[in-house]
């Protein structure tokens, strides 16, 4: 058996899958970008099968361009979206209907009635989430109760649920392994982080029938063998992606924080073996299970980061590519009074306003295609800062430093203008993909490919900082502006 670790990162917008090896280096690596569907208004799916097959073709294009056989891979680690859910027949493994993502919003007025129902307060004791159809409860609800027969068939024990993890890994091993890991489970709004098991209450009060459900296992665990990338390799670790980027990160000690900028950004805050409750309305998650030892995070979600970037792209047209936004701001002497508020789906923490809307605020005529990219960088910076002041409100104490990670944190303005923002240094990895390595290294910690993978901090291994290079007086300017922009847009 070779040391070399295949991760398959499936993504909001993408799948990919990377080898690397024992010195953490991406030996080889492919990618497919896969159709975003919207048959509603706020409605978000993927094709699940389409997922699948761009996993197995990456997964096998990447172990091509690395000259590898199966003998020469350790393990296999998975990192996916989380909350995003597949329904499929256990006989057949055939899907039942898109998958419906994390983004998706067709559940809000469920929601909304089990607040008025006074369950919001159980909910998040038992989850350390809140009532959002951000989460998978209510969306596998909405499949059971949408499609013909299927309730029936889930009583039954017929039919099995899982994100995307899951579905992923029932088809690797054919049908053979339905698990998940305690991150991805803990995310279901069905999962109590503090027994650390599916609640029979939960399941009874968003109609979901346990026999649905994955078995529940560590983040580095043996969750199967897939036999379809040429031989047997063994799957050994999995980790829904924002904790895959925090263990990626080398955010193993308390008060350490890490915030990955993808189609969201996520910011996660390691508490250690503690479930930190938030005032401010932040979610408490499970960070990862390893070896019998669980850690918790503090999390805070902002639901458009790169995808506010990608919008300036495929819906106005202003740019080709997103390293673009970086000289276009750079080039303006200040923002020209231009905020963007990018609550396309809603904003996430710590506001939680479903209803809210983006918008662009304080155009003139002098207004150019350059103060909007701009405003879309610093929009993610801005909400970024409503997250750290959010943490330091709950008693997290004021952060040292934050690291960043994700296609965004690749923007050298971007990174001095969050660190200018938040009056804090800005660490940035040399090595951005820490989501896949946090998978990588989650299987090769249990395969015991690289030894002492989670014992030491190489994964923080030559950080770029940014310092915070900005007057007080420019940045409480700037944030109380941004903070009436955000006031607008949730009057939307």
């Amino acid at each position: 058996m070779g040391d070399l670790v295949l991760a398959i990162d499936q993504g909001t917008t993408s799948t990919r899958a990377l080898v690397f090896d024992a010195s953490r280096r991406v030996v080889a690596s492919a990618q497919r970008e896969f159709a975003q569907h919207y048959p509603a208004d706020g409605w978000v799916e993927h094709d699940a099968e389409e997922i699948w097959r761009d996993t197995l073709q990456t997964s096998r294009d990447a172990m091509a361009k690395a000259d590898l056989s199966p003998a020469g891979i350790a393990a296999i680690g998975i990192t996916n979206q989380r909350e995003t859910v597949v329904l499929w027949d256990r006989a057949t493994g055939e899907t039942l209907h898109n998958a419906i993502v994390w983004q998706d919003r067709r559940t809000a007025s469920v929601c909304a009635g089990l607040k008025a129902d006074g369950h919001q307060a159980f909910v998040h004791e038992r989850t350390g989430l809140l009532l959002d159809p951000y989460f998978s409860a209510t969306k596998i609800a909405w499949l059971l109760d949408t499609i013909p027969g299927a309730r029936e068939r889930a009583e039954r024990g017929e039919l099995a649920v899982g994100t995307i993890d899951t579905f992923l890994l029932w088809r690797l091993t054919e049908g053979r392994s339905h698990k998940t890991d305690v991150t991805n489970a803990s995310r279901t709004l069905l999962f109590d982080i503090v027994q650390q098991r599916w609640c029979p209450e939960l399941l009874k009060l968003f109609r979901v029938p346990a026999a649905l459900l994955p078995e529940v296992c560590a983040s580095a665990d043996h969750f199967g063998t897939t036999n379809l990338l040429g031989g047997n390799i063994a799957i050994c670790g999995i980790a829904g992606d924002q904790q895959a980027a925090l263990v990626g990160q080398s955010c193993f000690a308390q008060g350490q924080a890490k915030i990955t900028y993808g189609t969201g950004g996520f910011m996660l805050l390691n508490t250690g073996e503690t479930i930190a409750r938030s005032r401010s309305r932040l979610l408490s998650t499970i960070a990862y299970r390893i070896d019998s030892v669980t850690h918790y995070a503090v999390e805070g979600s902002l639901f458009v980061a790169g995808a506010a970037i990608k919008w300036l792209r495929d819906g106005l047209g202003i740019i080709l590519e997103a390293r673009q936004t970086q000289e276009m701001a750079a080039r303006l002497p200040d923002n020209g009074g231009v905020y963007m508020v990018p609550a396309f789906v809603g904003l996430g923490a710590p506001h939680w306003c479903t209803e809210a809307r983006g918008m662009l605020a304080g155009l003139t005529f002098d207004t150019s295609a350059a103060h909007i990219a701009r405003a879309a960088l610093e929009s993610v910076a801005f909400q970024t800062a409503d997250l750290v002041a959010a943490m330091e409100g709950d008693g997290a104490g004021a952060l040292a430093a934050l690291r960043v990670d994700g296609g965004m944190a690749a923007n050298d303005w971007f990174c001095q203008f969050l660190a200018d923002i938040l009056d804090i240094v800005v660490e940035r990895p040399a090595n951005l993909e820490t989501t896949a390595l946090g998978a990588a290294m989650l299987a090769a910690h249990h395969s015991g490919a690289w030894a002492g993978v989670l014992d030491n901090g190489i994964g923080a291994a030559g950080l770029k900082r940014f310092e915070p290079a900005m007057d007080s007086e420019q940045r409480v300017r700037l944030t109380q502006e941004w903070r009436g922009a955000i006031r607008r847009a949730m009057l939307s």
